[in-house]
């Protein structure tokens, strides 16, 4: 019996290991693989995220209010202020699975004019559902020549751990890698409605900085 016992230990041990490697195997070689893109060139915003088009939301500011909520893709919610972008505009969020490049890109060559970051944290039971869960989430502002748009990071509500690589007053290239987030999570992209014609619809697959999102109209 103490022998076996120590055989069904050693046996434990061993699974925990094996699944322990296998995690660091995936984790290093698949989950921070980084590709290079293509960038498509000319009046055009790329996708900030690889993954698929969840949800596109139209919002009027002067209508809706100034300030968005949405439900995030599983469990959690997401808020950000509209104004600051535009009056009339569109939301894109972007799921990203935890099998997806996990690397943010920029949707536009612009100026960094505003970054701000939000620790998650688990909200009143009352809020149920929507706001039940708060996920973190890190706001990028980036200001172009002709339009200014607000990408937002997300992260899941497991594992918070977002990894910006810009600062405000950082001048960034269409398609330049800005951040990355950690297993499953989502990036949503605020875009002004005026002089755009959007190029995606719900349920498409996108690639972060080679995907056209939007052309601009002259």
């Amino acid at each position: 019996m103490y022998c076996m016992s120590i055989h069904i230990m050693a046996s434990a041990a061993l699974g925990v290991g094996l699944i322990v490697g296998l995690f660091f195997l995936y984790w290093k070689f698949w989950f921070l693989r980084d590709p290079e893109r293509v960038i498509p060139s000319g009046d055009v915003i790329v996708s900030p995220a690889d993954g698929t088009v969840l949800q596109i939301i139209p919002f009027d500011v002067e209508n809706d209010g100034e300030r968005a909520e949405w439900k995030k893709g599983g469990l959690g919610h997401i808020q950000t202020s509209l104004s600051e972008i535009c009056t009339e505009g569109y939301i894109v969020s972007i799921f990203m699975s935890p099998f997806a490049v996990h690397f943010n890109r920029a949707p536009i060559a612009g100026t960094v004019i505003r970054q701000q970051h939000m620790p998650g944290k688990f909200l009143p039971a009352y809020q149920y559902p929507l706001s039940l869960i708060e996920n973190e989430k890190n706001e990028i502002t980036l200001r172009g020549d002709a339009l200014t748009v607000k990408v937002i990071q997300v992260a899941g509500f497991l594992v918070r751990q977002i990894q910006s690589f810009v600062h405000v007053n950082d001048r960034l290239e269409k398609g330049q890698r800005l951040g990355l987030i950690n297993f499953g999570s989502q990036c949503s992209l605020i875009l002004p409605k005026k002089n755009i014609t959007l190029t995606v619809k719900k349920g498409d697959t996108v690639y972060g900085g080679s995907s056209i999102l939007a052309t601009c109209l002259p």
